[in-house]
């Protein structure tokens, strides 16, 4: 096996690294939130890994209490549930991108439900009734945080209206409804945000942008969502055929799936012209029990998708932060292949790993991300304005992937040591360590203190040979591996 060679010079010129993938994190239903093992694990994530916003499902599912019928025709509003997670995520410095959904049970057209918790699906039976909530509920906000403070928040009508699972309406039927939400919204302050259509596969941009600007709608931001495993679902009327000079039909069958994500981005920002884009829901894959949620394999995906996507998104929210998720009731089980970044007990995954080593970045990028194979480096300075280079082994389920010996070449370098922290199969991955144990479903105290600590990121020295006027470094990374590298 030959060494793949990368050169980086350290006074190349660099531009500006904005960490947008920390400005939102998923997480599943409002009424969680009210836990406090959930509550547990958020500050842990804002802490290590620097998130701002945070997005739910179900603000106004039964469970929240919202909306009570206390006789027929007459309604009362209460909002102490939404007052109680709004206080905790503004005492952890985080804000909420609110989700303004599901149709309250007394307000709803019909009785369609989704998920364990039932959320509400249906259209409102009175537009009067639904733009009253929305209106008091803002209202309510204002009395309680203040203007100045609603508008550094989100506010995004529903999710994934294209899919029947989620909305029991047409196209049409949500454009209403995001229609009188937004003109609601902003009936109680002008400067408040809020976008849609938060679909699924980057759907209907174009004419939920054609559509407001039609009828006046206001509209700051777009919203939706995609994951690797979404392409089969995709039409062909979605794609814009030679985008930047290469052929994107994602269902040709020749395109590869490696850096598939950000294909989808880039459409995506080309509609969505100069409105800013987020994405509210993305992770490697779609489905919930997919063991590689838990491995290596996610890190590397998450890794290199970060680096790519620079530039094209205004924030990009991971779903979710926590394996407290109970859209099928609660799974039993540690490491299950759930969506979040840590298990049920609150063990990190090797992917919270990479969202860490990606914090510890600073906001100076070298322009060029190389790439040899599935091996890429990019080069960045940290926060502390030393040299940093990350770099993943990322290949695609199904494809052939195998460690690779890297050698790295800097010119100019200014440290005379490196160290190395690494994510792979033997570093920072507690599955294994879990598997060791022979899987217990319950783990207990002492267990799930010693997965955590399997888990932690290590800092070990990487030995350093100079060339000439060159440092060099080698290393091997496994398949799957990321590692981060520090000149000191």
């Amino acid at each position: 096996m030959e060494n793949l060679k990368f050169y980086v010079d350290q006074n190349a010129p660099k531009t500006r690294f904005d960490h947008y993938w920390e400005k939102c994190v998923g997480a599943c239903h409002a009424y969680t939130a009210l836990r406090e093992d959930y509550r547990m694990m958020l500050r842990k994530a804002k802490k290590d890994l620097g998130f701002q916003y945070v997005r739910f499902h179900g603000l106004f599912n039964d469970q929240m209490s919202v909306v009570r019928e206390v006789e027929p025709g007459k309604y009362e509003y209460n909002f102490v549930n939404i007052d109680n997670i709004l206080d905790f995520l503004l005492s952890i410095d985080m804000k909420p991108f609110l989700e303004l959904s599901f149709m309250p049970t007394p307000f709803a057209s019909d009785d369609q439900t989704c998920f364990y918790y039932k959320g509400n699906v249906t259209m409102p039976k009175s537009f009067e009734l639904w733009d009253g909530l929305i209106v008091e509920l803002l209202k309510h906000l204002e009395s309680r945080y203040g203007m100045e403070e609603l508008e550094k928040w989100f506010f995004e009508v529903w999710n994934e209206p294209d899919l029947d699972f989620f909305f029991a309406g047409s196209q049409e039927d949500y454009f209403l409804l995001y229609e009188h939400t937004a003109r609601a919204v902003k009936s109680v302050g002008a400067n408040l945000r809020t976008g849609g259509p938060a679909t699924a596969n980057n759907e209907w941009i174009p004419d939920f942008i054609s559509y407001c600007e039609k009828n006046s709608v206001p509209l700051d931001f777009i919203s939706t969502h995609h994951y690797p495993s979404d392409d089969p679902n995709w039409n062909a009327d979605m794609h814009l055929d030679n985008f930047f000079g290469e052929e994107v039909s994602i269902n040709s069958g020749e395109i590869d799936r490696r850096g598939l994500l950000t294909k989808m981005v880039r459409i995506a920002k080309h509609e969505a012209g100069n409105l800013p884009l987020y994405y509210t829901e993305w992770n490697t894959s779609a489905n919930e029990g997919d063991e590689f949620h838990d491995t290596p394999y996610s890190s590397a995906l998450v890794t290199k998708t970060l680096i790519d996507n620079y530039g094209y998104v205004e924030a990009y929210s991971f779903w979710t932060f926590s394996d407290i998720f109970e859209e099928h009731g609660q799974v039993p089980g540690e490491f299950r292949g759930g969506f979040g970044l840590q298990t049920i007990h609150g063990i990190p995954k090797p992917v919270y790993r990479a969202f860490e080593l990606m914090h510890q970045l600073g906001e100076e990028r070298f322009p060029k991300v190389e790439e040899q194979g599935h091996i890429g480096i990019c080069p960045v300075m940290d926060k502390d304005g030393k040299l940093a280079i990350l770099t993943y082994n990322q290949e695609m389920i199904g494809k052939p992937a195998a460690e690779e010996k890297v050698e790295i070449h800097i010119k100019n370098a200014t440290g005379t040591k490196a160290l190395i922290q690494r994510i792979d199969d033997t570093h920072a991955n507690a599955k294994k360590q879990w598997e060791e144990m022979g899987c217990p479903t319950y783990p207990t105290p002492a267990q799930v203190e010693e997965l955590k600590e399997a888990s932690e990121l290590k800092t070990e020295e990487l030995s350093v040979k100079v060339e000439g006027e060159e440092m060099v470094l080698e290393f091997n990374l496994p398949a799957y591996g990321v590692a981060l590298i520090k000149l000191i």
